[in-house]
């Protein structure tokens, strides 16, 4: 049997769904949520270091940060910030069911108004060393493809070329350019798989992807049903792979 490498990729909307006093906490639903997906790699967006007023306003809000709080048991949880708000922060993070030999982070920020960063963590999988970037691309089209263009620099720089790669977050784009920028460097996506994410309640439009070079995609698909429609405005993708002269332990 091959080892199998199983990869979500979530963008979580802060733990918290709705506007207003009529907001409520999704924190809780989202842990085990996740926890059920029984992933190998969890890449996460928008997720919360602390919000003193949210800590305030909920009764139930967590002590941990939210990268901590949501990582299952076994995984590590490796958080970097991208924005800092008047409240609090919030950035990117991953929960690795493998050793985290190493993470850093780069700012990917456009223009002052968007603060976006890309974190950047190394696995040791089976024996394997993978290199994962978690990263959330801007909202003004101009802007993403310049961060599309970062990205394939950041990899040509800072991860050596025979090295398998996995580029995972909510990329707010859903047309081709993303595969024919990425494909400079080797990231590949299936082309004939078109799995929408957004918004949660109708999926319409796929923002969320997972990247990959070095590894071979079995299968991938993005869980559907109320409990995902009521904790995020995004649905997750789910993707396994299998590793490259891995085998089973």
């Amino acid at each position: 049997m091959p080892a199998v490498f199983r990869v979500v990729s979530y963008n979580i909307h802060k733990g918290v769904r709705g506007l207003g006093p009529a907001r409520r906490l999704e924190i809780h639903n989202l842990r085990q949520a996740i926890a059920r997906l029984d992933a190998d790699l969890v890449c996460l967006q928008e997720v919360r270091k602390l919000n003193r007023r949210e800590e305030q306003f909920f009764t139930h809000w967590p002590a941990q940060g939210q990268a901590d709080f949501l990582a299952p048991q076994g995984h590590t949880a490796v958080y970097r910030s991208n924005a800092v708000t008047r409240h609090g922060e919030h950035g990117n993070a991953l929960l690795s069911r493998w050793p985290v030999l190493a993470h850093q982070h780069a700012d990917m920020s456009d223009h002052r108004f968007e603060q976006r960063g890309l974190l950047h963590g190394e696995l040791e999988v089976r024996g394997l060393r993978v290199h994962v970037l978690v990263l959330h691309l801007g909202l003004m089209r101009g802007g993403r493809m310049r961060q599309l263009q970062q990205v394939c620099d950041y990899v040509r720089t800072d991860i050596a070329p025979e090295a398998p790669v996995i580029v995972a977050g909510d990329f707010n784009e859903w047309n081709a350019s993303v595969r024919k920028v990425l494909g400079d460097v080797g990231l590949e996506a299936p082309a004939h798989h078109h799995l929408p994410t957004f918004p949660s309640a109708l999926p319409l439009l796929a923002l969320d992807h997972i990247y990959t070079r070095g590894l071979q995609r079995l299968r991938q698909h993005v869980p559907h049903g109320l409990p995902w429609v009521r904790m995020s405005d995004h649905l997750p993708i789910v993707a396994e792979f299998v590793l490259p002269g891995a085998g089973m332990p």
